[in-house]
């Protein structure tokens, strides 16, 4: 005679796992908000302009995600700041304290745009998971009052419940012409561990990566449909060394052509609002 013993509890991986299902259900839900977002790009593109994307902290990751690797294409400005995304030494010079310090430092914004002669028929795509940190809030601001389309990638659940770090109270969202979720919980760990006081391995990167590619795959579609198909980075294993090289280099040329178009009037307009110092908050 067999008894039943009782089920055994989930393997965290397991856990960890049907989050994730759950997350890629999430990210279904917004295939019309992806569209969006990838014809806006797109045009951004074919009038020989950028998409500007940025993230501080992990967020970093997503830029990373778009442009340059593998499956990738020119188009994308990774607006990576060193100063808030060089996790590796951890403490000590350049440590995480500094960096997340300097994450929420007032008008940092806008010493970044300074840089580049931006136009109206750039868009961008902002990362925050927590919609809260202060210079991705002041970003979107700054491209909203250029007439720069924004889109706001962000976990909704962990950004409703997070403090703005804007005296006014704003948050990434309130300058986002399109809002992108992730899926990740609040608090962005996804995975209870018995006898541990708090729940680990978190899911940001899983959605926002998910996001990230839908939207490339969708941009290299409408580029391709209007006769101007991308310059892809393409491994040799697909396409022989000798095309996988020319690929590259044709690739990384473009890039430098059309980054240099954003620095050719810098200083020259009168118009530019990041030049008269940061925005108030």
């Amino acid at each position: 005679m067999t008894t039943n013993s009782p089920a055994s509890p989930a393997r965290p991986a397991s856990i960890f796992l049907e989050k994730s299902e759950a997350i890629v259900s999430r990210i279904r839900e917004q295939l019309p908000e992806i569209s969006s977002a990838s014809d806006w790009f797109a045009e951004s593109i074919l009038k020989g302009r950028m998409v500007h994307i940025f993230g501080a902290g992990h967020s970093r990751i997503m830029t990373e995600e778009m442009w340059p690797r593998y499956g990738s294409f020119p188009g994308f400005n990774p607006l990576v700041e060193l100063s808030m995304t060089f996790h590796h030494p951890v403490v000590g010079c350049n440590g995480q304290r500094q960096a997340m310090f300097i994450e929420n430092t007032p008008g940092l914004a806008s010493r970044i745009l300074r840089n580049f002669d931006l136009q109206s028929a750039d868009s961008a795509l902002v990362v925050s998971s927590s919609g809260c940190s202060r210079v991705a809030v002041e970003l979107a601001q700054e491209f909203r009052e250029q007439n720069i389309k924004v889109v706001a990638m962000v976990s909704l659940a962990h950004a409703s419940t997070s403090e703005s770090r804007m005296t006014n109270g704003k948050k990434l969202m309130d300058f986002a012409d399109l809002v992108l979720d992730t899926g990740a919980p609040e608090g962005d760990a996804m995975v209870p561990i018995e006898n541990l006081e708090v729940p680990v391995a978190p899911g940001s990167t899983v959605g926002g990566c998910m996001l990230i590619n839908a939207i490339k795959a969708e941009v290299a579609h409408r580029l391709t449909q209007q006769g101007q198909p991308p310059q892809v980075l393409t491994a040799s294993n697909i396409v022989g060394r000798e095309r996988s090289s020319e690929l590259f280099e044709s690739a990384y040329d473009e890039h430098a052509h059309r980054l240099a178009r954003l620095f050719e009037s810098v200083g020259k307009r009168g118009d530019n609002p990041s030049a008269n110092g940061p925005l108030k908050s």
